[in-house]
C-alpha cells in the first residue's frame, strides 16, 4: 500500500483533496507522518477532506497507529493514520483494511 507523506509543511489542502480523489477512487488511504507538525497537518487534512465527502454520504474515521521506517539509513518511529470509510446513517464500520502491524 502506498503512503501520503505528510510533513510539517504540508498544505492540509492538498493532503485533503488527495485524501477525497483516492477514496472516491475506491482506494485505501495511509498517511505516514513524522514529528508532531506533521500529526498537526494530517488531522487537519483529515478534518477537511471529511468536509468534501460528507455532502456525498461518506464519513471518515482515523485509525492511528505507530510504524518503523527509516529515513537516510535511520530508524524512525512514525505515525501512520489509516482513513477508514462508511455510509453516513450506517452503524458498521469496515476497518478489515487496516494495517494491523508496525510495517
Amino acid at each position: 500500500m502506498e503512503h501520503i507523506k505528510v510533513s510539517s509543511k504540508s498544505s492540509p489542502s492538498s493532503v485533503a483533496g488527495a485524501i477525497a480523489g483516492m477514496i472516491k477512487d475506491g482506494h485505501n488511504v495511509s498517511m505516514q507522518c513524522v514529528g508532531a507538525g506533521a500529526v498537526n497537518q494530517a488531522v487537519k487534512a483529515i478534518a477537511i477532506a471529511r468536509g468534501f465527502l460528507a455532502p456525498n454520504g461518506i464519513e471518515l474515521a482515523a485509525i492511528p497507529a505507530f510504524a518503523d521506517i527509516v529515513i537516510d539509513g535511520e530508524k524512525r518511529t512514525a505515525i501512520q493514520i489509516s482513513v477508514v470509510t462508511f455510509e453516513i446513517g450506517s452503524t458498521t464500520l469496515d476497518v478489515s483494511t487496516v494495517p494491523t502491524d508496525r510495517t
